[in-house]
């Protein structure tokens, strides 16, 4: 069984909306393209490493529109990304009829946690990139196996969040130390682990002191 792996862009307040541009999730967000102006060459070397062995990608339709826009016009001998997601699989889910004329795309049914299962037993690395709508639902239906979640030193106070309502309880392992890049923005990942978190009691009894 393969894994399913979650690339998130975020802000110190979790927004991860709109992180590329402006036009991606436009409605009712004045922020798009936060991301662009916090990019630097540590952040980009880890994008590019934690890319390394994709064999599918897993996106939303959102996604994938502006992906199929862009990527299949980059010269791939001097784009390592573009290289990589040109020449890999590409499922999308959605329920409308998305044009799929980037090579080598494929729609999902209407039964996204069977697809998403039958796309892990397929391929050994899936990412899911962006497509903030799908993952929710896959954190929510605990259909992931790693999260790679970039927190950049900003807070926007609106937009879409990576866990925006619906979440479940979940524990989270943490894989490797973070890394910090210079301008503040830090690398996280983690893996899903068993179980639910656990509570406590911190109180300190009163002991007459």
């Amino acid at each position: 069984m393969g894994l399913i792996h979650i690339e998130l862009f975020a802000t110190l307040d979790l927004v991860a909306q709109s992180p590329g541009g402006p036009d991606e999730d436009p409605v009712g967000f004045p922020f798009g393209g936060w991301q662009a102006p916090l990019m630097d060459e540590a952040a980009g070397a880890q994008v590019v490493a934690a890319y390394e062995g994709t064999d599918a990608l897993l996106l939303g339709r959102r996604t994938y529109e502006i992906f199929a826009a862009y990527w299949p016009h980059q010269r791939g001998e001097d784009n390592e990304i573009a290289a990589l997601f040109n020449s890999v699989p590409k499922y999308v889910a959605s329920r409308g009829r998305p044009d799929l004329s980037w090579a080598d795309s494929t729609q999902l049914g209407s039964d996204l946690a069977g697809a998403v299962r039958e796309i892990r037993d397929r391929h050994e690395h899936v990412k899911v990139v962006g497509s903030l709508n799908l993952v929710q639902t896959l954190l929510r239906e605990k259909l992931f196996d790693r999260l790679d979640l970039w927190v950049y030193p900003i807070v926007l106070g609106v937009g879409k969040k990576v866990f925006d309502g619906g979440a479940v309880p979940m524990n989270v392992t943490l894989l490797e130390p973070p890394a910090a890049a210079p301008n503040g923005t830090v690398y996280l990942r983690y893996g899903l682990a068993d179980g639910t978190p656990e509570t406590g009691d911190m109180t300190v009894p009163d002991r007459g002191v």
